[in-house]
């Protein structure tokens, strides 16, 4: 076969193939389109791909609404019991006894009493006045770190007796804030300066969720006696419940921050238990 025999015969079957193509397209579009005998086009019938779809559905109320279940379980509200009195001891298990100190922060002493505390792995709680924390943060926010409470003992330290019913709420409540901005969370203890009690301190301590908090044993710092004085003090009251006052502001309190590092490891030794006393909800 020659080349011009072979070109020939290959043109002819690309015609073919072409015209072949053709034939089919035209066959389909005929089949899409064929019109009845009314001349009126028929749209084609699909083969069903399954079930017919449905409406989207509306949404209802449920899918509007935050989940919940994964919350916590609703509970009511706390409620703190007005007393007449102010709590003098704790209970507890075992040879109990809880540590306060009184009238701070004071960055010249609290510090070093903290250190003392962390160094055995101690909890105590401070009385705090609103006006010595609102300039010591940093102090309160390293007792909530090492998990020391902390509680309310008004904002300048007033004879609460000789106020009205609404300077003791601004008192409290202003070191209430400041307690809760610089500790993290609102105080559960409140404590009267001087422990001059009144009607209207424990039902202001109350509506803002507070227990009134004495004291058993007072070492009397803040007369300044010497340290072996207060470690004695500390020593002959010690008893399961009790609580012991001490003061980190007010004055020269070297003497308080020497006697605790000699009473606190005297105290561990004899089987004490130094902790902060946990609340009891109405």
């Amino acid at each position: 076969m020659t080349k011009d025999q072979f070109l020939t015969r290959l043109l002819s079957r690309r015609r073919a193939l072409l015209a072949g193509a053709a034939a089919v397209g035209a066959a389909g579009t005929a089949g899409l389109f064929a019109a009845s005998a009314g001349d009126t086009p028929k749209r084609p019938v699909l083969p069903a791909a399954g079930p017919q779809a449905r409406r989207p559905l509306k949404p209802s109320a449920y899918r509007l609404q935050p989940l919940t279940g994964y919350g916590p379980p609703r509970t009511a509200p706390r409620r703190t019991l007005v007393r007449h009195e102010p709590l003098l001891r704790v209970s507890g298990r075992g040879r109990t006894m809880v540590l306060t100190f009184d009238d701070g922060p004071d960055p010249r002493y609290t510090p070093d009493i903290l250190d003392t505390l962390a160094e055995y792995d101690v909890r105590a709680m401070f009385f705090v006045c609103g006006e010595m924390a609102v300039d010591n943060k940093d102090l309160l926010a390293r007792m909530s770190e090492e998990g020391h409470a902390v509680g309310n003992h008004t904002w300048s330290h007033p004879l609460l007796t000789r106020l009205s019913r609404g300077r003791i709420r601004s008192e409290m409540e202003r070191t209430c804030d400041v307690i809760e901005e610089a500790y993290g969370e609102r105080p559960e203890w409140f404590r009267a300066p001087y422990g001059a009690w009144n009607r209207a301190a424990f039902q202001l301590g109350a509506e803002l969720g507070m227990e009134p908090l004495a004291w058993t044993v007072d070492t009397l710092d803040w007369t300044a006696p010497a340290a072996r004085t207060i470690v004695g003090r500390v020593e002959n009251g010690a008893a399961p419940g009790v609580v012991v006052l001490s003061h980190d502001a007010g004055g020269d309190r070297s003497q308080s921050v020497r006697a605790l590092r000699d009473y606190l490891p005297q105290l561990l030794d004899s089987g004490y238990h130094i902790t902060v006393p946990r609340r009891h909800y109405a």
